[in-house]
């Protein structure tokens, strides 16, 4: 089932989809620009939009079987282009060390290079999706905005947040591991 029925027409889910995963990329640059002028409130609401397309092009496409390769190949991509600018932010601010956001982007860029190269787009596996709800996350409360609480409620936050990160750099690992090493075990929609 491909389309929807609307009262006037068909809703084609492929345009939809690609559309929400495409937001992603676009949402990139605004993200960059708000964190420069430091305002933190308007980079959580962007990137927690973000995080909601990855997650409703993901959900549309697996309830409507609708799976395709061009997604499998460019939804990992639009997760990267979104979540980098904020990863190097996190190095400007001195949150986390240059080296751990090295490592980080270095897996991403060769796990995405090897699924893009896989027949499927090397769908994503249940530790890459864990690893990318932790990104979202520990980079949302490492940047909280300072405005949104008390300076101690805010240090918590951010103390989570680094904790958060420092689970994430190992599930950045693991999950690499898991892709290329157990392949048919760990891929799944």
């Amino acid at each position: 089932m491909n389309k929807l029925y609307n009262k006037n027409r068909f809703i084609n889910l492929n345009v939809i989809i690609n559309g929400l995963t495409l937001s992603r990329i676009f949402i990139g640059l605004p993200i960059v620009l708000v964190l420069k002028n430091g305002q933190n409130d308007i980079f959580v609401l962007l990137i927690l939009l973000g995080a909601f397309t990855d997650f409703l092009d993901g959900y549309l496409a697996r309830k409507y079987n609708h799976e395709s390769v061009f997604g499998a190949k460019l939804d990992p991509l639009a997760d990267k282009i979104l979540l980098v600018g904020p990863m190097i932010w996190l190095v400007h601010e001195n949150l986390v060390p240059f080296w751990a956001i090295w490592l980080i982007i270095s897996r991403e860029l060769f796990i995405t290079s090897w699924r893009s190269d896989k027949s499927s787009g090397g769908p994503a596996s249940i530790h890459g999706k864990y690893k990318t709800s932790l990104q979202f996350i520990s980079i949302i409360l490492l940047l909280w905005p300072q405005n949104w609480g008390t300076l101690y409620i805010i240090k918590i936050i951010n103390k989570i947040g680094l904790i958060s990160f420092w689970i994430c750099l190992f599930l950045t690992f693991s999950s690499a591991i898991k892709y290329l090493f157990n392949e048919k075990e760990s891929h799944q929609y």
